[in-house]
Protein backbone atom coordinates (compact mmCIF):
# COMPACT_ATOMS: atom_id res chain seq x y z
CA UNK A 1 0.00 0.00 0.00
CA UNK A 2 1.22 3.42 -0.97
CA UNK A 3 0.01 6.06 1.15
CA UNK A 4 0.90 9.52 1.13
CA UNK A 5 1.43 10.23 4.75
CA UNK A 6 1.27 14.09 6.28
CA UNK A 7 3.99 14.51 8.63
CA UNK A 8 3.63 17.92 10.10
CA UNK A 9 7.10 19.32 11.91
CA UNK A 10 7.10 18.74 15.73
CA UNK A 11 7.25 21.71 17.72
CA UNK A 12 8.12 21.31 21.80
CA UNK A 13 4.52 23.02 23.58
CA UNK A 14 4.83 24.93 26.60
CA UNK A 15 2.61 24.38 29.76
CA UNK A 16 -0.09 27.09 28.54
CA UNK A 17 -0.19 25.66 24.90
CA UNK A 18 -3.44 24.23 23.45
CA UNK A 19 -3.14 20.10 23.49
CA UNK A 20 -3.44 20.28 19.21
CA UNK A 21 0.29 21.71 19.57
CA UNK A 22 1.17 18.61 21.07
CA UNK A 23 4.19 16.46 18.82
CA UNK A 24 1.80 13.56 19.00
CA UNK A 25 -1.40 15.34 17.56
CA UNK A 26 0.32 17.52 15.40
CA UNK A 27 1.75 14.13 13.82
CA UNK A 28 -1.60 12.21 13.67
CA UNK A 29 -3.37 15.52 12.72
CA UNK A 30 -3.42 18.25 9.61
CA UNK A 31 -6.19 20.28 8.44
CA UNK A 32 -7.38 19.17 5.20
CA UNK A 33 -5.04 15.76 5.43
CA UNK A 34 -5.40 12.44 5.54
CA UNK A 35 -3.04 10.51 8.08
CA UNK A 36 -2.75 6.74 8.67
CA UNK A 37 -1.49 4.65 11.59
CA UNK A 38 -1.97 1.42 12.97
CA UNK A 39 -2.81 -0.51 16.02
CA UNK A 40 -1.62 -3.31 18.26
CA UNK A 41 -1.35 -6.11 17.46
CA UNK A 42 -0.02 -5.86 14.04
CA UNK A 43 -0.43 -8.99 12.70
CA UNK A 44 -3.39 -10.96 11.42
CA UNK A 45 -4.07 -14.23 13.88
CA UNK A 46 -7.39 -16.31 14.27
CA UNK A 47 -9.26 -16.23 17.41
CA UNK A 48 -9.05 -13.60 20.09
CA UNK A 49 -5.44 -13.97 21.13
CA UNK A 50 -2.44 -12.30 19.26
CA UNK A 51 1.19 -14.26 19.10
CA UNK A 52 2.67 -10.35 19.91
CA UNK A 53 6.11 -11.60 18.35
CA UNK A 54 8.17 -9.09 16.62
CA UNK A 55 6.06 -6.33 17.53
CA UNK A 56 8.93 -3.54 17.97
CA UNK A 57 10.67 -4.06 15.00
CA UNK A 58 6.81 -3.74 13.31
CA UNK A 59 6.07 -0.70 15.18
CA UNK A 60 9.76 0.75 14.49
CA UNK A 61 9.18 -0.23 10.56
CA UNK A 62 5.82 1.93 10.60
CA UNK A 63 7.64 4.66 12.05
CA UNK A 64 9.79 4.76 9.76
CA UNK A 65 7.31 4.76 6.62
CA UNK A 66 5.92 7.56 8.25
CA UNK A 67 3.05 6.28 9.76
CA UNK A 68 1.18 8.67 11.74
CA UNK A 69 0.75 6.94 15.47
CA UNK A 70 0.71 3.68 17.07
CA UNK A 71 -2.67 2.29 18.34
CA UNK A 72 -2.94 0.44 22.22
CA UNK A 73 -6.71 -0.91 23.29
CA UNK A 74 -7.77 -1.05 26.55
CA UNK A 75 -9.04 -4.55 27.47
CA UNK A 76 -8.55 -5.41 30.60
CA UNK A 77 -10.29 -8.68 30.91
CA UNK A 78 -10.64 -11.93 28.13
CA UNK A 79 -14.72 -11.89 27.14
CA UNK A 80 -15.15 -14.91 24.41
CA UNK A 81 -18.58 -12.76 23.56
CA UNK A 82 -16.05 -9.81 22.11
CA UNK A 83 -12.92 -12.33 20.58
CA UNK A 84 -10.58 -8.92 21.03
CA UNK A 85 -7.59 -8.87 23.61
CA UNK A 86 -6.21 -6.41 21.54
CA UNK A 87 -2.30 -6.29 22.51
CA UNK A 88 -2.99 -8.30 25.63
CA UNK A 89 -0.78 -6.10 27.85
CA UNK A 90 -1.76 -3.65 30.24
CA UNK A 91 -1.91 -0.43 27.68
CA UNK A 92 0.39 1.85 29.96
CA UNK A 93 2.86 -0.60 30.60
CA UNK A 94 2.59 -1.58 27.29
CA UNK A 95 3.11 2.32 25.40
CA UNK A 96 6.15 2.55 28.60
CA UNK A 97 7.76 -0.01 26.01
CA UNK A 98 7.22 0.91 23.33
CA UNK A 99 7.71 5.10 23.80
CA UNK A 100 11.24 3.37 25.02
CA UNK A 101 11.72 1.74 21.76
CA UNK A 102 10.74 4.27 19.44
CA UNK A 103 11.71 8.13 18.37
CA UNK A 104 8.80 9.92 17.05
CA UNK A 105 5.19 8.54 16.31
CA UNK A 106 2.41 9.23 17.96
CA UNK A 107 1.27 7.10 20.58
CA UNK A 108 -2.57 6.56 20.90
CA UNK A 109 -4.85 4.51 23.10
CA UNK A 110 -7.98 3.68 21.29
CA UNK A 111 -9.51 3.62 24.39
CA UNK A 112 -8.55 3.84 27.79
CA UNK A 113 -12.18 2.63 29.81
CA UNK A 114 -12.29 5.81 31.55
CA UNK A 115 -15.27 4.76 34.09
CA UNK A 116 -13.17 1.34 35.24
CA UNK A 117 -10.38 3.64 36.52
CA UNK A 118 -9.88 6.05 39.17
CA UNK A 119 -8.98 9.59 37.27
CA UNK A 120 -5.96 10.14 39.70
CA UNK A 121 -4.64 6.76 38.31
CA UNK A 122 -5.45 7.76 34.72
CA UNK A 123 -4.21 11.45 35.05
CA UNK A 124 -1.06 10.48 36.57
CA UNK A 125 -0.29 7.48 33.94
CA UNK A 126 -1.15 9.65 31.13
CA UNK A 127 0.99 12.65 32.53
CA UNK A 128 3.64 10.87 32.28
CA UNK A 129 4.23 9.02 29.08
CA UNK A 130 3.18 12.68 27.82
CA UNK A 131 6.27 14.19 29.62
CA UNK A 132 8.89 10.84 28.90
CA UNK A 133 7.83 11.19 25.41
CA UNK A 134 7.74 14.84 24.77
CA UNK A 135 4.23 15.25 23.66
CA UNK A 136 3.83 11.88 21.93
CA UNK A 137 0.48 10.74 23.62
CA UNK A 138 -3.10 11.27 21.87
CA UNK A 139 -5.00 10.07 24.64
CA UNK A 140 -8.49 8.11 23.32
CA UNK A 141 -10.99 7.50 26.18
CA UNK A 142 -14.62 5.54 26.15
CA UNK A 143 -17.08 5.09 28.55
CA UNK A 144 -16.95 1.06 28.20
CA UNK A 145 -18.96 -1.36 25.89
CA UNK A 146 -18.42 -4.85 27.21
CA UNK A 147 -20.68 -5.80 29.93
CA UNK A 148 -18.93 -8.26 31.84
CA UNK A 149 -16.33 -5.71 33.11
CA UNK A 150 -18.46 -3.78 35.02
CA UNK A 151 -19.45 -6.41 38.37
CA UNK A 152 -15.90 -7.13 37.40
CA UNK A 153 -14.80 -3.23 38.69
CA UNK A 154 -17.70 -2.73 40.91
CA UNK A 155 -19.05 -0.32 38.46
CA UNK A 156 -22.49 0.14 37.78
CA UNK A 157 -22.61 0.24 33.80
CA UNK A 158 -25.84 2.60 33.87
CA UNK A 159 -23.33 4.96 34.97
CA UNK A 160 -20.86 5.35 33.11
CA UNK A 161 -22.27 8.18 30.89
CA UNK A 162 -22.53 10.24 33.89
CA UNK A 163 -18.95 8.91 35.23
CA UNK A 164 -17.06 9.58 31.76
CA UNK A 165 -18.10 13.21 31.45
CA UNK A 166 -17.34 13.50 35.35
CA UNK A 167 -13.44 12.11 34.91
CA UNK A 168 -13.02 14.51 31.89
CA UNK A 169 -14.03 17.38 34.00
CA UNK A 170 -11.51 15.65 37.21
CA UNK A 171 -8.98 14.79 34.29
CA UNK A 172 -8.61 18.74 33.26
CA UNK A 173 -8.82 20.11 36.93
CA UNK A 174 -5.70 18.33 38.29
CA UNK A 175 -3.96 18.84 34.86
CA UNK A 176 -4.62 22.40 34.68
CA UNK A 177 -4.28 23.23 38.16
CA UNK A 178 -1.50 22.91 40.94
CA UNK A 179 -3.22 21.77 44.19
CA UNK A 180 -6.91 21.24 43.36
CA UNK A 181 -9.59 20.69 45.90
CA UNK A 182 -12.17 18.25 44.49
CA UNK A 183 -14.94 16.16 45.83
CA UNK A 184 -16.37 13.27 43.93
CA UNK A 185 -17.45 10.17 43.74
CA UNK A 186 -14.07 9.06 43.65
CA UNK A 187 -12.88 10.73 46.93
CA UNK A 188 -11.81 14.39 48.44
CA UNK A 189 -9.13 15.56 47.29
CA UNK A 190 -7.29 18.68 48.91
CA UNK A 191 -3.88 19.74 50.23
CA UNK A 192 -1.70 17.11 47.73
CA UNK A 193 -1.21 18.06 44.19
CA UNK A 194 -1.25 15.17 41.38
CA UNK A 195 1.57 15.35 39.52
CA UNK A 196 3.25 15.05 36.89
CA UNK A 197 1.48 17.81 34.76
CA UNK A 198 1.29 17.73 30.93
CA UNK A 199 3.77 19.64 28.44
CA UNK A 200 0.47 21.63 27.27
CA UNK A 201 -2.88 22.71 28.84
CA UNK A 202 -3.92 18.81 29.13
CA UNK A 203 -2.83 15.55 27.51
CA UNK A 204 -5.01 15.73 23.84
CA UNK A 205 -8.57 13.89 24.38
CA UNK A 206 -10.10 11.81 21.33
CA UNK A 207 -13.68 10.30 22.62
CA UNK A 208 -14.46 6.70 20.94
CA UNK A 209 -17.78 6.64 19.61
CA UNK A 210 -20.31 8.32 21.47
CA UNK A 211 -19.08 7.11 24.58
CA UNK A 212 -22.91 7.81 26.23
CA UNK A 213 -22.22 11.69 25.07
CA UNK A 214 -24.12 14.00 22.82
CA UNK A 215 -21.46 14.35 19.33
CA UNK A 216 -22.37 18.58 20.59
CA UNK A 217 -20.73 17.49 24.24
CA UNK A 218 -17.77 16.08 22.20
CA UNK A 219 -16.70 18.79 19.98
CA UNK A 220 -17.00 21.32 22.68
CA UNK A 221 -15.07 19.03 25.82
CA UNK A 222 -12.34 17.26 23.59
CA UNK A 223 -10.23 17.54 21.06
CA UNK A 224 -11.50 14.97 18.36
CA UNK A 225 -14.15 12.30 17.70
CA UNK A 226 -12.91 8.43 16.95
CA UNK A 227 -15.82 6.98 15.46
CA UNK A 228 -16.55 3.83 12.93
CA UNK A 229 -16.89 2.48 9.79
CA UNK A 230 -20.32 3.31 7.88
CA UNK A 231 -21.15 3.27 4.11
CA UNK A 232 -19.60 6.08 2.63
CA UNK A 233 -22.36 8.32 1.82
CA UNK A 234 -23.56 8.29 5.18
CA UNK A 235 -19.84 8.46 6.77
CA UNK A 236 -19.24 11.96 4.29
CA UNK A 237 -22.57 13.11 6.24
CA UNK A 238 -21.53 11.91 9.65
CA UNK A 239 -17.68 13.98 8.73
CA UNK A 240 -19.44 17.19 7.92
CA UNK A 241 -21.79 17.39 10.39
CA UNK A 242 -18.64 16.89 12.59
CA UNK A 243 -17.02 20.13 11.84
CA UNK A 244 -20.79 22.00 11.46
CA UNK A 245 -20.70 21.35 14.98
CA UNK A 246 -17.30 21.88 16.06
CA UNK A 247 -17.51 25.51 14.25
CA UNK A 248 -20.80 26.09 16.36
CA UNK A 249 -19.38 25.36 19.40
CA UNK A 250 -15.61 26.38 19.15
CA UNK A 251 -15.00 28.44 16.32
CA UNK A 252 -11.79 28.54 14.93
CA UNK A 253 -10.56 25.38 16.62
CA UNK A 254 -9.13 22.11 14.48
CA UNK A 255 -11.13 18.73 15.94
CA UNK A 256 -10.24 15.71 13.59
CA UNK A 257 -12.42 12.95 12.97
CA UNK A 258 -11.18 9.59 13.17
CA UNK A 259 -11.91 6.06 12.22
CA UNK A 260 -10.02 2.45 12.46
CA UNK A 261 -10.78 -0.40 10.04
CA UNK A 262 -8.60 -3.67 9.56
CA UNK A 263 -6.47 -4.48 6.02
CA UNK A 264 -4.54 -7.33 5.16
CA UNK A 265 -1.91 -6.79 3.09
CA UNK A 266 -0.45 -8.83 0.27
CA UNK A 267 2.38 -8.76 -2.20
CA UNK A 268 -0.17 -8.77 -5.08
CA UNK A 269 -1.44 -5.39 -6.20
CA UNK A 270 -3.65 -7.25 -8.15
CA UNK A 271 -5.70 -9.03 -5.45
CA UNK A 272 -9.12 -7.19 -4.88
CA UNK A 273 -10.12 -6.58 -1.86
CA UNK A 274 -12.14 -8.72 0.22
CA UNK A 275 -13.59 -9.24 3.99
CA UNK A 276 -10.45 -10.49 6.26
CA UNK A 277 -9.66 -10.18 10.05
CA UNK A 278 -6.51 -8.29 10.27
CA UNK A 279 -4.54 -6.17 12.56
CA UNK A 280 -6.07 -2.54 12.78
CA UNK A 281 -5.27 0.63 10.64
CA UNK A 282 -7.30 3.83 11.51
CA UNK A 283 -7.54 6.62 9.01
CA UNK A 284 -7.59 10.25 10.56
CA UNK A 285 -9.20 13.46 8.55
CA UNK A 286 -10.13 16.98 8.52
Amino acid sequence: MNANLHQPAMLMPSPDSAPQSNPGFSRMFARDRLTLGVTFAIESYPGDAPTMRNQIALARKAEQMGFAALGVRDVPLRDPDFGDLGQIYDPWTWLGYVAGQTESVALLTAAIVLPLRHPLHTAKAAASIDQLTGGRLVLGIASGDRPVEFPAFGVDREERGAMFREQVEYLNAVWGHSYPRIESRYGALYGADPVPKPISTRVPLMVTGNSQQSVDWIASKTDGWITYLRPLDIQVQVIRKWHDIVDAVAPGTFKPFALPYKIDLVADPDVPPRLSTTATVWAAVR
